[in-house]
């Protein structure tokens, strides 16, 4: 039986490009989206099976987890990639309190729940892989160091959000430390998606490729990092 692989958000950016990488790898990919003409579209083009799952919606996660378990048994990989930021984000000293909220809605408390709705799954598979797809913006020591060249990007709720989801690595890698599941966090970089307007230098295939590494490691890699291509990233 090959290995399963669940994505959020891969219609589209970083999470298309994670789920055509992994095709090419002989793993079945599940293409989950929140908007299913979008996510059957992109899953047709990627040779995927597409899943509807909306993070902040607790049926459809419910309904995911129910027929990855019907059709395949167990998941092999997870790659919790949906993600949002909101124009209202902003400084803590003045940014709309709501604006941060809907940005935890997503970018945490979503990752929150579908990893726990996946997990019995997860559990079944010998050898999983959990994979964050976090930012440089949730690392605390690039965030205090005035000479870091994104010093000045200090918003509330995406930066917060993304602080909270390595947090969550930390603490999830050692839950599950006595198991074969591995929990890392990566840093896309800078890379040119609907996220950012097609502002960053990146490709998505240089954002991709950690994320991908992380869903391929072999079960001597290390558990609850931070990892960027070629490097470990502070927290």
């Amino acid at each position: 039986m090959s290995r399963t692989a669940l994505i959020t958000g891969a219609n589209k950016g970083i999470g298309y490009e994670v789920a055509r990488q992994l095709v090419t790898q002989g793993i079945t990919v599940l293409a989950g989206a929140r908007n299913p003409e979008l996510g059957k579209a992109a899953a047709s083009a990627l040779n995927a099976q597409f899943v509807e799952l909306d993070v902040t919606n607790p049926a459809t996660i419910t309904a995911a987890a129910a027929t990855i378990e019907e059709q395949y048994g167990r998941l092999d990989i997870l790659v919790n990639n949906a993600g949002i930021s909101d124009k209202a984000d902003g400084p803590p000293s003045h940014v709309d309190p709501a604006a941060v909220r809907r940005v935890l809605e997503v970018n945490f408390f979503g990752v929150l729940a579908v990893t726990q709705a996946m997990l019995p799954l997860l559990r079944k598979s010998p050898s999983a892989r959990i994979v964050m797809v976090s930012s440089g913006l949730g690392s605390l020591t690039w965030n205090s160091d005035g000479h870091w060249q994104h010093a000045a990007i200090k918003r509330m709720g995406y930066n917060g959000s993304k602080a909270l989801l390595n947090m969550m690595t930390v603490q999830l890698a050692w839950e599950l430390r006595d198991t074969a599941i591995k929990v890392n966090t990566v840093n896309p970089g800078y890379t040119a998606t609907d996220l950012n307007n097609h502002t960053g230098p990146q490709t998505v295939e240089q954002g991709a490729a950690e994320a991908v590494r992380q869903c391929l490691v072999g079960d001597d890699a290390p558990t609850g990092g931070f990892f960027e291509t070629g490097a470990v990233v502070p927290w």
